[in-house]
């Protein structure tokens, strides 16, 4: 199940996948000068808390780039860091090393592993060309664009085809690229399909069409 809130569900083991949270982007952009709110970790966490009440998930699986940066657990402020142990405590936490957090953070809970693979999935940050079927992963922030009226809407996607799903950046301060570059359209030789995040449902339509506008 994908939901539009950009995470999937899979109901009959219980799990619940999300991408590229990119928790403190904020405050990493702030040492560098580029001043944003600095809101964003509360807001993601409270978008994913919102879906552990929902779904009620066994495990969560988060793909990879967690954090911006290596520091970031440790510029977490007090209250996130609270509740993202909370979530760890009351889940199996599976932590995907991501090119942005590639070594456990201090001070957080969960499992941290390189890739998590169960009997039919494969769990990885970065897609790998000619991966056998059953393959999740994160890394690109898909987005697309679809004629609308007036105009057009450019949103985060998922992009799938019988081989695997790649996921949109769940993170609130994370960009995206375009589902008609290179480095994704490479990933479905033979075709795929868009899942545009709406804001009650998803928008389907293939590969080729996103091409064509």
């Amino acid at each position: 199940m994908l939901d539009p809130a950009g995470a999937l569900i899979w109901p009959a083991t219980g799990t619940l996948v999300v991408s590229d949270l990119h928790l403190e982007k904020g405050s990493s952009f702030a040492r560098r000068g580029m001043l944003l709110p600095p809101w964003d970790t509360r807001a993601t966490l409270e978008r994913l808390t919102l879906l552990l009440r929902r779904y009620r998930p066994r495990i969560v699986v988060a793909l990879g780039d967690s954090f911006h940066d290596r520091r970031g657990a440790q510029r977490m402020p007090f209250t996130e860091q609270t509740q993202l142990n909370a979530m760890t405590d009351a889940h199996r936490f599976i932590w995907v090393e991501g090119n942005h957090d590639p070594s456990p953070p201090e001070g957080i809970g969960g499992e941290w592993m390189q890739t998590f693979e169960t009997n039919s999935l494969l769990f990885r940050h970065v897609a790998v060309e000619g991966a056998a079927a059953g393959e999740i992963s994160g890394h690109y922030h898909p987005k697309a664009t679809t004629p609308a009226r007036g105009g057009a809407i450019t949103r985060a996607c998922f992009v799938t085809d019988a081989q695997r799903i790649v996921l949109p950046a769940f993170g609130s301060y994370t960009g995206g690229l375009d589902v008609r570059d290179p480095s994704i359209t490479r990933l479905f030789p033979r075709g795929g399909r868009i899942f545009l995040l709406g804001k009650e449902r998803l928008f389907s339509f293939t590969l080729l069409q996103a091409r064509a506008w």
